[in-house]
Order: structure tokens, then sequence, then C-alpha cells
């Protein structure tokens, strides 16, 4: 099937008269519940009651975050379901590789027995449960919508960029590539070797290709799971893909042969935004709580004299990376905004020194969390300087704003070189970069001729993200309706 539909679409935030159930199943860390739970409000919008099920330990991380019991709206409930693991630091992400295993081997019964405990009660105020909407790496929830005889859609909260790399890291696999033979294979050269095993993405090597390849480990956990959790992905009734369509086209392409039919809908704050029910517009997920007062000292600079600073919720600096990077901000003589999470650094914390905060007292602030969407909007914000997580990448798409791309993990260094090669609207700064190197980067994006370049192809991005998201016919508005659909098991009304 095509991945391209003409639907007439009921308008961008118009309501269904019927009263379906979804429950939402997103993976257990700050940047992929984000965007399940935007997802949620939309269809909540719609007239769809909505169950979103975290795990334990990340609720009682939000409570932590709140001071305060969860408040579930009308139609919209929040449960829980263990994840597997014993009990561990209550303010820090979980290992990743070992959070995706407990996930997929221990999740699939306490998440059988939610549905059925919501179906055994189910009355005219929580129908029974008639869809799943998980995340991608959530595949044990087919069962139980095959079970059940349910639609079950998958969310992959990555770019159509950082699927194609999740299926090249198969095929690579399949070649007997990865893992690598020897651990040269870091200081040899191996990673600038070209890549080309789908069509589409273009000058492509094996350095941007998600790091979970970057081992000699022939039973690497990491790899497993990218392997099992994709062969899965084939037994959805549909795949969401966290993108719009204008951004990438050539790449939707190349990957739908290999998915379910996938639609890009996306960025999805600026959907969420549409919503007139405040109530619901507001609701939120923080696992940190964010510090507010960071939008009155944007409120206190210039226009565009702000680099925003941030590694999202999971990478992890050295010592090193982050006292060059201090410094590269400090060298660098701009205004910075700088969020470091409580479990940002590995080893030893206070290691920022007198020297560093004397330079910078006038024109930086360090805070652990805080609302990023509102940040990124800030017309004081002129860099945002990241990891290029995908949710802080469609976010700042979203917001207009030139990237300093710093990536760490996964398929970050894939995004990387979108941002930077593909849509012109970022410079990437190596990990191993020194301060000197790093304050360079932050002038020529803020001050040089490039820089402006950068800023304006930004802004054209936004510009076609808006069109997208608020035209009655922008691509993502008709292929979320058309998710609406085949979640109400309409789906034989696509062409």
């Amino acid at each position: 099937m095509s991945r391209h539909h003409t639907l007439t679409t009921m308008g961008s935030l118009g309501k269904v008269s019927m009263k379906p159930h979804a429950v939402f199943v997103p993976f257990p860390t700050q940047g992929h519940i984000n965007p399940l739970l935007m997802l949620a409000k939309l269809l909540h919008y719609r007239g769809f009651h909505i169950t979103f099920a975290n795990t334990e330990y990340n609720h009682k991380r939000l409570l932590k975050s709140r001071g305060s019991s969860t408040t579930n709206l009308d139609d919209f409930q929040f449960e829980t379901i263990p994840d597997g693991l014993p009990p561990s630091d209550g303010d820090a992400s979980q290992d990743l590789a070992v959070l995706n295993d407990s996930t997929r081997k221990t999740c699939l019964g306490p998440f059988r027995e939610l549905v059925a405990k919501l179906n055994e009660s189910a009355s005219e105020e929580v129908p029974p449960v008639s869809c799943i909407v998980a995340d991608g790496v959530m595949t044990f929830t087919l069962e139980v919508a095959k079970e059940l005889d349910i639609p079950n859609v998958l969310f992959w909260t990555f770019g159509a960029c950082g699927f194609a790399g999740f299926k090249i890291t198969v095929e690579l696999m399949k070649r007997g590539i990865v893992p690598f033979k020897d651990p040269s294979f870091l200081t040899d050269g191996t990673l600038d070797t070209p890549v080309d095993c789908i069509p589409g993405p273009n000058n492509l090597q094996l350095k941007h290709i998600p790091t979970f390849i970057r081992t000699t480990d022939p039973n690497d956990l990491m790899l497993d799971i990218v392997k099992s959790e994709l062969e899965a992905t084939s037994n959805a009734s549909a795949v969401i893909v966290h993108t719009f369509d204008e951004l990438e086209h050539e790449t939707l392409d190349a990957i739908s042969p290999y998915l379910p039919p996938i639609y890009a809908i996306g960025p999805l704050p600026l959907l969420v935004a549409q919503i007139p029910d405040k109530t619901l517009q507001s609701l939120d997920y923080n696992l940190w709580k964010p510090d507010n007062e960071c939008i009155e000292w944007l409120n206190s600079k210039q226009e565009g004299s702000v680099v925003y600073v941030n590694f999202g919720s999971i990478a992890v600096l050295s010592p090193n990376e982050i006292l060059e990077l201090a410094f590269g901000l400090a060298d660098s003589k701009k205004n910075f905004l700088w969020i470091i999470r409580p479990d940002l650094l590995v080893g030893k914390s206070g290691l920022l020194t007198n020297e560093f905060f004397d330079e910078t007292k006038d024109r930086g602030l360090i805070i652990s969390w805080c609302p990023q969407e509102n940040v990124l909007n800030h017309p004081s914000v002129g860099a945002f300087l990241t990891h290029c997580g995908w949710n802080s990448t469609i976010e700042g798409i979203a917001a207009g704003v030139p990237f300093l791309c710093f990536p760490c993990l996964s398929e970050q260094p894939m995004n990387a070189k979108f941002v930077c090669d593909d849509w012109g609207f970022g410079i990437e700064i190596g990990k191993k970069s020194g301060r000197d190197e790093i304050a360079n980067v932050v002038k020529k994006l803020m001050d040089g001729e490039n820089g402006k370049v950068m800023k304006k192809r930004a802004k054209e991005w936004k510009a076609k993200a808006l069109e997208a998201t608020t035209s009655p016919n922008g691509s993502s508005v008709v292929n979320l309706e058309n998710v609406v659909k085949i979640l109400l098991g309409k789906s034989n009304i696509l062409e």
C-alpha cells in the first residue's frame, strides 16, 4: 500500500461521534512519554476515552516532580504497570538497554491484566478498550491487540531518518558487518565507510548509523532489541513517525516498503497548540520539576542573543566534555541558558569552577530542567546547542531555531547529519572538540554570515511545519485523520 492516501478530512480539530477507548503505552523515558502524551491529547479532543499506561517507577517520579497526586481529567486516566526492574535512584533515567530488555520480557502479562481490568469494569462512562497506541519499541502490545481483535498502531517517536538508521542497523547485522570484528574500528577510519543499505538517504557513513552498531559483542543487547522490535513492527495496523512529509519526503518513501501503512504526523506541539481546551493542552508529564524562572531571565536578554543548551533526558557527558563545553561557552562571550539535569554528569558532580561562574555570572544561567517548548519559542533564544534527540530536533524545527549539534547516542548522529547536511540549519560540534573550537562554532552561528543563512533556513522549515499542521489539507492534518479512522476500525475506507 502506498503511504499517500486521499481522504476528505473532518477538519483539523473535528470531533468524532463515537466513544472509542484508546490505551497508550509509551516506552518509559521522558523523550518517549512526551510525544505519546501529545498524540493522546489530540485523540481525546476528537472524542476518544484515553488510558495512559506509565510504569510504576515513572509514576512515582511524576508525583515527586509535582509534589501532589496526578490529576485525571474526565475520559483521560493514568494507569501503571511494573517495568520488571528492581528499585533504583528515584530521580534518574534507567539504563536504556536494561530497561528495553525488561519491558519486552516482563510487561506483556501486566499489560494484559490492565486491559482485562479495564474491560471487566467497562461502563457507559469508561467504555471497553477498542484500540491500542503503543510506542514502537513496546511491541509486546501487539499480542494483546491480536487477542482482542482490535487495531494497534505503533508510534515510532523518531524521525524517518532515525527509523532508516535502525533499518540500516539490521541490514548491517544481516551482512555480518555489525557487530564489528575488532575494537580498532573506532580508530582506524572504519566509521567513515560509506553506507548504501537502503535507497533514499544520501552520503551516509557508518558514523551516522545509530551508535548501537559500535560494538564487537556478538550478543549485544541493544542490537538484539533493535532487530526484534523492527521485525515485530510488520504486525501493526499502522505506523506513525513524528515528522512531517515536507521535511522527510524522500526518507519516508525509502522506509515505507518495509512497514505497514506509515503516517508522518508532526510536529505534534503545533497540532496540540490548536486544541482550545486549555486544561487538556496544559496536561504534562515531567519527570523532573521544571524551573519556570528561566523565562524571566530570558525576558531580560536581547532578541536572538541566548544560546540554549540542553542534552535531553538520557544522554550523559564525561567530566572533560562538561568542562570543555563550559569554557567554550564562557569564551564565546555569548549569553547562555544551560540545562544540567541531576544525572547528566558521569562521575563526580560539582565540576564547574569558580573561575567559570565568575566569568559567566552576568550572561549565563544553569538550571536542572525547563519548559523546553516555551524556551525554544522565546524571542531571546538565537541558537539551540542540542544532543539532537528527536523530540528536541522536531521542537527546534517547530520553533525555527538554528542548531549547534552535539550528538551523543542512539540515532542522534543520523539526526545531526540531516540537520546539517540535508536541511541546512545546523553546525555539528564533535564530542572531542576543545573549548576553543566550541567557542568559535558558537560565534560562527550567532554572528557569522553562514549563521545568517542557517537562521533563515530554520525559519523556512518552521513555515513548512506550520503549513503541514495548520492548513486543512496539511500533510500532518490529513495523516492524523487517517490514523483516527484506522483506530476506529474504518481503515477500509482508505484507498
